[in-house]
């Protein structure tokens, strides 16, 4: 069974290869589902590393479902990872009924040209997961992160089952919540990868900060943050007026 980390970092990602992971996921921010990750860390994980990396392509929290302007920097991002030789790209794009966006989706795949392609967790939105599959098989996806639709892939793992007797041409990759005391319930089900990051908190500071950096106002999953130009154009009028 390959095993596949998702790393959030450098530090993460080295720790993987030394744990003898077999693959790995790079993105940022965890917390909000993973986007994807600066350019400083791609340049510096092509230079310390020799697994296979996938590389997250998802420009923002929230829905999977983009304006043009976001779609655009999605290639661009899969542009320079196939520039700088990354192993595959993980992405999808939505409809806002919650189904595939077939011809988005598809050009990132084109785009992503040699590079292995994996349909991210936004397959645990769509309405109906056998046609999804059936879609994003036609389509030529080499395989799907999912957790069957649940929390967690544990809860979802019947689903899972089902998907994976199915698939006949990508691979169904169980992710979510996978860990040691699980783990054996996946490979008794014969799936042939598995998804989990392995994460472990570490402490840095001596004392927790006066003041929390963190604003759940902003992790809507039905809802889009956009800076508006007619909240900023009336702060400018007040700040500029006599």
């Amino acid at each position: 069974m390959l095993v596949e980390v998702c790393a959030n970092s450098l530090q993460s990602a080295l720790n993987a290869e030394k744990a003898g992971a077999d693959r790995i996921e790079l993105c940022s921010e965890l917390g909000v589902g993973g986007i994807t990750p600066s350019y400083g860390l791609l340049k510096s994980i092509k230079e310390q590393l020799s697994l296979p990396v996938h590389v997250l392509i998802r420009p923002r929290s929230g829905d999977f479902t983009y304006s043009d302007t976001e779609f655009e920097v999605m290639k661009r991002d899969i542009q320079l990872c196939v520039e700088l030789g990354f192993a595959g790209v993980v992405s999808g794009v939505l409809n806002p009924d919650f189904t595939v966006d077939m011809d988005r989706t598809l050009k990132l795949l084109r785009m992503a040209g040699p590079l292995q392609f994996t349909f991210h967790r936004a397959f645990d939105w769509v309405r109906d997961p056998f046609a999804a599959l059936a879609q994003l098989e036609e389509m030529g996806v080499d395989r799907i992160l999912s957790s069957g639709q649940r929390p967690s892939a544990i809860e979802g793992i019947d689903l899972l089952g089902r998907l994976h007797i199915m698939a006949t041409r990508c691979t169904i990759m169980p992710g979510g919540g996978i860990r040691q005391d699980n783990v054996l319930e996946f490979k008794k089900m014969g799936f042939e990868a598995i998804h989990l990051s392995g994460i472990k908190f570490h402490r840095n500071l001596d004392k927790k900060p006066g003041i929390s950096m963190n604003s759940i106002k902003f992790l809507e999953e039905d809802e889009v943050a956009i800076s508006d130009i007619g909240n900023i154009q009336n702060i400018l009028k007040r700040v500029n007026s006599r």
